[in-house]
């Protein structure tokens, strides 16, 4: 395909209440004549973001996986390869990061697939830059400066919100991380859009300056490992099970080499129904029906035979998932799989119809789950590199259909903000007020807050309540007394 026929894509990220949805917000508003197809991410246990951009429900494609970085050769793929079948339909694509997300594997997906290679051009990194708390944020977490690292476009955002002296240091410091980038100030993500679409501005080079291992495939996967197999059922066990077997002639393998916790992010996929927390619940290893693997024929038991089935791996987990129950059959060849992983253990049935050799990817590491094929060890197995968070952060989510008092509210988001702001990187959502036909919609970042009534609520649509609260040592139960506090 010529390279005028590709599909150019913009990747817009920044930290957490940045401006992000604004820009986006503008860039769908203005009369520019593109037919954009949008790609949100989100970090958290539910999706509020399509319900806060305007004007393009028909062709946004929400994936609410926590962290894009983590599985984007498997959700980013299988969306791409969506878009691709009503090519028609638009021709440009912006990519919404989550606030947590590195850019850097988002962009990286479009050099290493040879398919989207023809098909789509990487534009532009814009990220967006909150004036106001990005030297904060710089100073506690890693996430921040690799957005603005990666940036082709920066947006020094919310410049209204601090001093001109404040403003000139922080833009050295902005410039000190990435000085090529071009810098906008802007209050309320105000820029012409020509400056941040159809800009041509991704620099490959300076991408490999920025990561020198950008190049190198980041999976959707940590682990795999291929075993010779005869026909028949195999048992695969979990959890507090698989220790039960241990004493009763059960040689399952025990991974040698110690792994880190999962990847940390909560991945929970609104389309494929399955929730799987690695930020509240990772720790205990209370997953939920949250472990994907793929079973996969192997041409034998070898490294490098398990090094040959990586790529058609990668294809596998871009599939849709299938859920398989404790006791569930689990076939070769037949795609992802997504298991029912409990703190008690779980069990499950390969079923073998010939003997021979047969790998396993894992979304995780087998010793998070103390997964075992009973019996058998791995004749070959090799450990993929794992994405980490602030394990203190995490994302909490309330979705409640009843009515509020908007007096209630009121209240207990300004206590919120006062008691808890400093944690609270970002809290959004949309409301249901009682004796009220309009939504309400609010954004917060740490103390400061903006809330309004905004368009009606469509006809036939189920009125009702999604809050996201983003930030470190959140308390659940105290986020959730408040929000009944309010009930109508």
């Amino acid at each position: 395909m010529a390279t005028t026929d590709r599909v150019p894509v913009t990747v817009l990220t920044g930290f957490l209440g940045s401006g992000k949805t604004t820009l986006l917000n503008r860039i769908l508003s203005e009369n520019h004549g593109k037919r954009i197809a949008v790609i949100e991410n989100e970090f958290g246990e539910v999706g509020v973001d399509h319900q806060l951009v305007i004007g393009a429900e028909e062709e946004i494609f929400e994936t609410n996986n926590g962290c894009i970085c983590c599985t984007v050769r498997g959700d980013l793929l299988r969306i791409l390869g969506q878009l691709l079948k009503r090519r028609d339909k638009f021709d440009y694509i912006i990519i919404e990061t989550t606030g947590m997300a590195d850019p850097g594997p988002v962009a990286q997906t479009f050099f290493l697939d040879d398919d989207f290679k023809q098909q789509f051009m990487l534009d532009a990194i814009v990220t967006v830059v909150d004036a106001r708390h990005i030297q904060q944020h710089l100073d506690q977490m890693d996430e921040p400066g690799e957005q603005v690292a990666f940036a082709d476009v920066i947006l020094l955002n919310k410049t209204d919100l601090v001093t001109p002296a404040e403003l000139e240091r922080i833009e050295r410091r902005v410039r000190a991380i990435n000085a090529t980038a071009k810098v906008f100030r802007t209050r309320n993500a105000d820029v012409p859009i020509d400056k941040v679409l159809g800009v041509g501005a991704f620099d490959l080079d300076r991408a490999l300056a920025v990561d020198s291992t950008f190049l190198e495939p980041q999976y959707p996967f940590e682990w795999a490992g291929v075993f010779q197999l005869e026909a028949g059922t195999v048992t695969l066990r979990t959890g507090a099970e698989a220790h039960a077997h241990q004493g009763h002639g059960d040689h399952a393998h025990e991974p040698a080499h110690e792994h880190g916790p999962g990847c940390g992010h909560d991945h929970h996929d609104a389309h494929e129904g399955h929730d799987h927390d690695h930020h509240d619940a990772h720790a205990g290893h209370d997953h939920g029906a949250g472990l994907g693997v793929a079973l996969l024929p192997a041409a034998a038991a070898t490294g490098e035979a398990l090094a040959a089935l990586i790529e058609p791996a990668v294809r596998a987990f871009a599939a849709e998932a299938a859920t398989v129950d404790c006791g569930g059959v689990i076939a070769p060849g037949h795609g992802l799989q997504r298991i029912d992983v409990a703190h008690d253990g779980s069990h499950f049935e390969l079923q073998i119809a010939e003997a021979g050799a047969y790998a396993i990817f894992c979304e995780h590491a087998p010793a998070e789950f103390n997964l075992r094929v009973e019996g058998r060890a791995p004749a070959a197995e090799r450990v993929f590199a794992s994405h980490h968070h602030d394990e203190e952060i995490s994302s909490i989510g309330i979705t409640d259909p009843r009515p509020l008092d908007a007096k209630k509210v009121n209240d207990w988001f300004s206590y919120l903000l006062q008691s808890r702001g400093a944690d609270i990187f970002r809290m959004k959502g949309v409301l249901n007020l009682r004796s009220e036909e309009r939504r309400y919609v609010f954004h917060g970042v740490h103390m400061m807050f903006d809330g309004r009534l905004e368009r009606p609520w469509a006809p036939g649509v189920v009125r009702g309540n999604t809050l996201v609260f983003i930030g470190r040592k959140l308390d659940r139960q105290e986020l959730e007394a408040g929000f009944h506090s309010c009930l109508a």
